[in-house]
């Protein structure tokens, strides 16, 4: 989850077959050496997989109690614009500095999951530019960073049976660029309510109530900002005419992603929607709890290490930088004790 940037990255959503639970179980719990065998290969690589788990598997996947923030995502219809909700039991966000071992991976889970599962969705993301969308604007500059980053990810006390894990919403918006390019780049940059160039966030008297960075902060009652991190990846197929950006953003609660969803969708007393939408269409929408690899490898154990699995790497890893698409006002009991980050 806080892995950084990639130049690569692959996104299955599976629903599992009744019948097929067994296999999934394997695999998540094999799910670590697979990832060790494929990334051993090119260690530079960086190879790791994060896999979700869905709100109507987990009862036929494991026993015991329930991670408490774990339920479908709620589909929202505003005036003008819909946030869907898809089926989703397995989520696999693979990464890596290139294709071919995210390629690798993913044929590697397609199979031991064949005749037990379905694919649902696959996409295959890019690093387009200097971590710029298909729009042309830099995507993930909010991202926190460090201890920060931690603090706002992983569960901690306040659901302590599930401390280490996390919640991961994803959505897939397909983007109208002809309509889009017909825009001059400063109402663009209105729309999106940074500027195209440099990235600069639009100073308060100048930020439209309706773009994107201002129905995207959310704060809890003591008026600090809640963030999220974003990873997410451009992907597009030209013999489709499809051009997009995949969202995939974590929390430590579901709920401030949820916020900025019906900020974008449903408005605020300033704002109809999110004008971003004008130009973006999303097409699926699910919500997945990330289980701890301590919990995968013997269930129902709670606590450890998050199941981001990572290749061995043969040197000085390089600095994480942000990703992005996003901020939220949320209760203040969001800002429990801490997990530990790892």
């Amino acid at each position: 989850m806080l892995a950084g940037t990639s130049r690569a990255a692959v996104f299955l959503v599976f629903t599992v077959d009744h019948g097929g639970e067994e296999a999934a179980r394997e695999l998540l719990a094999d799910l670590s050496g697979l990832v060790r065998a494929v990334g051993f290969r090119v260690p530079d690589d960086r190879l790791s997989c994060v896999a979700g788990i869905g709100s109507l598997a987990w009862d036929r996947l494991f026993d015991g109690p329930r991670p408490a923030e774990l339920h479908p995502l709620e589909p929202l219809q505003g005036a003008r614009h819909r946030a869907p909700s898809t089926p989703g039991d397995l989520l696999f966000h693979i990464r890596a500095r290139h294709t071919d071992l995210c390629f690798e991976l993913a044929a590697l889970i397609t199979r031991r999951l064949e005749g037990r599962a379905r694919i649902v969705d696959e996409t295959q993301g890019f690093s387009y530019f200097d971590q710029r969308d298909v729009l042309g604007f830099v995507d993930g500059t909010e991202n926190p960073e460090g201890a920060r980053a931690g603090r706002a990810v992983f569960v901690g006390e306040e659901d302590a049976a599930f401390a280490g894990g996390s919640y991961v919403i994803v959505q897939k918006y397909l983007h109208n660029l002809d309509q889009w390019d017909t825009l001059p780049a400063e109402e663009q940059e209105r729309v999106v309510g940074r500027t195209k160039s440099d990235d600069i966030e639009l100073a308060e008297d100048a930020q439209p109530a309706d773009s994107h960075v201002a129905l995207n902060k959310v704060e809890d009652a003591e008026g600090e900002e809640q963030p999220i991190v974003r990873a997410n990846m451009p992907f597009g197929s030209l013999t489709r005419g499809e051009y997009g950006t995949y969202f995939i953003g974590y929390c430590r609660t579901p709920a401030v992603t949820e916020q900025m969803l019906r900020n974008m969708f449903l408005g605020t007393p300033d704002a109809t929607h999110d004008r971003i939408l004008d130009f973006s269409t999303a097409t699926t929408g699910s919500l997945f709890y990330v289980p701890s690899t301590d919990f995968l490898d013997d269930p129902p154990a709670p606590s450890g290490a998050p199941a981001v699995f990572e290749a061995p790497a043969a040197g000085p890893r390089p600095e994480d930088t942000s990703l992005g698409i996003g901020s939220l006002k949320v209760p203040a009991a969001m800002t429990a004790t801490s997990p530990k980050v790892l």
